[in-house]
């Protein structure tokens, strides 16, 4: 069932980034492997597509079919055996490890299928983790984690922590946090993963709006078919190959 007291997520008038159809990810002829010789596992083998600016793109795959390892290069969490990986034109592989730090604090946010809040904290200061890694003022990072909370419809939970939120409202949470420094790009890995098929439809369709009113770019893992059709494209994946670009 749909989360008690959820407000609608708001709308914002004018976009930051205009989605024109042109590339901000490109994957070229990707490799990973684990391991090596004879043992290894090959979970891509030879990868290429292109994510879309201000659109929401599905990568489609069975558990085992390399979304997440592909989801992980992306992002800059690992590096690829083989290929090449650029996002708005940053070739991946030309930055040393402060610049891929720099790269996901700055132009990258995650959303995880396990929600990843610290226990601890409030909404609103899970939110404002990724301002405080810049040094945003405590004034301004208040207000915006309060903003964005009122985009995913969370305005009057601030001050609750993860184990006062039912499941629906804490990958709320996770989402405006994905948002708090104003990325170029938002990589989610099965995010309704663990929630009740109305919730995770609801999470999905917060996905999509928030496409449309931060004019965000998101690159989405899931096995979901019922959630498919949410995206503007579809990337499958199968063992390691993708097999549909959806273009």
């Amino acid at each position: 069932m749909r989360d008690h007291q959820e407000q609608e997520p708001a709308t914002v008038a004018t976009a930051v980034r205009e989605g024109d159809g042109s590339p901000i990810v490109v994957v070229d002829d990707v490799h990973h492997s684990f391991g090596s010789g004879p043992q290894a596992v090959h979970a891509l083998r030879g990868v290429s597509f292109e994510v879309r600016r201000g659109e929401l793109t599905a990568l489609r795959g069975r558990s085992g079919s390399g979304k997440t390892t592909l989801l992980n290069l992306v992002g800059g969490l690992d590096t690829p055996t083989g290929g090449r990986i650029t996002l708005d034109g940053t070739d991946l592989a030309d930055l040393d490890e402060p610049g891929l730090l720099a790269l996901r604090r700055d132009r990258i946010g995650f959303v995880f299928q396990s929600f990843g809040l610290i226990p601890v904290l409030t909404a609103a200061e899970n939110v404002g983790v990724p301002m405080r890694l810049r040094r945003v003022p405590a004034r301004i990072r208040e207000e915006r984690a309060r903003t964005l909370l009122a985009l995913v419809g969370l305005a009057d939970h601030a001050e609750q922590r993860p184990g006062e939120l039912s499941g629906g409202q804490q990958q709320r949470v996770a989402v405006a946090r994905a948002l708090a420094n104003d990325p170029d790009l938002i990589i989610a890995d099965e995010p309704t993963g663990q929630l009740d098929s109305e919730t995770g439809r609801s999470v999905m369709e917060l996905l999509r709006a928030v496409v449309r009113s931060e004019s965000v770019t998101i690159l989405v893992a899931t096995h979901d078919p019922n959630l498919i059709e949410l995206a503007d494209r579809v990337v499958e994946l199968r063992d390691g190959r993708i097999v549909d670009t959806g273009a």
